[in-house]
């Protein structure tokens, strides 16, 4: 009978806990009619619940979810602390004075499915670390590893989605006439974000996928343009009411995506079926990020705040085209396969351009215009967060290329073993280690094959014009 892991006992107790409930707002009285929070500011219990959730939901989740990924050892430690620090959150949500909200508001609705979401890892996780695998239970097994791993990589977006309603709600925002706004800028910011951070992964550890499906990234950007095109043109204006300024800008950037998108994805398709690179998803971006730098608003700071935002999208776009045409040269990547420093412009200012959008509903920058903040002081916050941001994607791809590069290596050598001998090392068991000479090595490969290609066309050349060297004398 195997061991039971030590982690077991405190699996299944965080199991049974209650993650969501419906919060008791003692403190509605105090809210004004037609408002929907109190006048009172954030409490300290109420801050303590924030951070703990970021740490919990934004940073020790994601975590675990790649140490998942690469079956490393530190995944259930590193889940069990996540869970706990979120069940303290929970309690602290459930306990702070000072600001209320009200009822049914979408940060309290949203919670049972994301606490859901947390059960089911939790049990399928228990359930796995039983080792139970004879009889039924070796096909069951296999079916929740499969959704244990799915729901994993689904959490992070869960939580980030969750985020944002928590940051909605504590601020009152996004009810009545000013909700169509907000869900665009919202969702096409968090849009942006998502496209950097897969444009990220398709530079850093995607490669071999990309060369599997034949395709080249552009037509993945293609096609999600061409779709999101299609949405936008049929959903930006309300059928039935009068056409606005914004709503004749907004359907024709649908119309614009729609009509790019399926050039995009012509043009990805080489002449003989092979994959192709191609500028249109590149050139998108800027015609957006153009158009929204001429996006007049009633607040002054709002038409700052969006010029910016727009200056921001159309530096991804051309980047983006320096990228593929200049640095890369029409390749999918570098020929020694490591990315070029000029290759993180753009996804950094794809997930800065995201932030901005986000930060700019109108709700929001009349608070920050209110309040005395300048649009510059509140531009630099936002593309400091957007550092932030592209720093922890940095780390979960180091995290998982490492790990996924220890555990080549453990295979490798489990294979002979030490005299010949067959190794017992658990390959998931490898630890997260940072490769000196990855570096070196990368830089040393690209500079020998060039060395080697010089030295034997200089051979072949004084082949041709010389006669054949005659063996010495014994």
């Amino acid at each position: 009978m195997r061991r039971i892991h030590p982690s077991l006992p405190l699996l299944a107790l965080i199991a049974t806990l209650p993650l969501s409930q419906a919060h008791d707002h003692k403190g509605d009285e105090r809210i004004q009619e037609g408002d929907y929070i109190s006048r009172e500011p954030i409490d300290a219990i109420l801050w303590l619940h924030i951070l703990s959730m970021t740490l919990s939901f934004g940073i020790l989740f994601p975590l675990g979810m790649v140490l998942g990924l690469v079956r490393n050892r530190f995944h259930v430690p590193v889940q069990i602390s996540a869970a706990c620090i979120g069940i303290m959150g929970w309690f602290l949500g459930h306990g702070h004075d000072g600001r209320q909200f009200e009822d049914g508001n979408i940060h309290s609705v949203y919670a049972p499915f994301l606490g859901l979401g947390v059960l089911w890892q939790v049990a399928m996780g228990v359930y796995l670390k039983l080792h139970l695998e004879r009889g039924w239970h070796g096909r069951v097994r296999r079916v929740v590893v499969r959704v244990h791993g799915v729901v994993g990589v689904v959490m992070p977006v869960a939580s980030w989605v969750q985020m944002v309603f928590g940051g909605i709600t504590v601020l009152g925002f996004c009810h009545k006439d000013h909700l169509g706004q907000c869900l665009a800028h919202f969702i096409m910011g968090g849009s942006f974000i998502a496209y950097a951070i897969v444009m990220t992964l398709m530079t850093l550890v995607g490669q071999a996928w990309l060369r599997r499906q034949g395709r080249a990234p552009e037509f993945w950007d293609s096609l999600i343009i061409a779709v999101w095109g299609f949405v936008n043109t049929f959903t930006e204006h309300r059928w039935g009411q009068p056409w606005s300024h914004g709503d004749y800008q907004h359907t024709s950037m649908g119309i614009v995506w729609w009509c790019a998108g399926l050039l995009g994805l012509w043009l990805s398709r080489g002449k003989n079926g092979e994959a192709r690179r191609n500028l249109i998803p590149a050139i998108v971006i800027f015609l957006t990020g153009w158009a929204m730098s001429s996006h007049v608003q009633h607040l002054e700071f709002s038409t700052k705040v969006h010029a910016v935002f727009g200056y921001t999208l159309m530096a991804a776009g051309i980047s983006r085209i320096i990228e593929i045409a200049f640095v890369l040269r029409d390749r999918t990547s570098r020929p020694n396969g490591e990315p070029s420093t000029f290759q993180h412009v753009p996804p950094y200012l794809l997930i800065a351009s995201g932030f901005l959008f986000m930060g700019a509903n109108e709700e929001q920058l009349q608070l920050l215009y209110d309040s005395g903040v300048d649009h510059v002081s509140y531009l630099l916050v936002l593309y400091s967060l957007a550092f932030l941001l592209y720093l922890f994607v940095q780390i979960l791809i180091y995290v998982y290329a490492s790990n996924m590069a220890a555990k080549k290596a453990a295979l490798g050598a489990g294979s002979i073993g030490v005299n010949g001998a067959s190794g017992r090392r658990r390959p998931e068991l490898a630890p997260i280690e940072t490769r000196r000479g990855d570096g070196e090595e990368y830089e040393l490969e690209g500079l020998i094959s060039d060395d080697e290609e010089r030295l034997e066309s200089a051979l072949t050349r004084v082949g041709e014009g010389s006669p054949p060297m005659k063996e010495g004398r014994s």
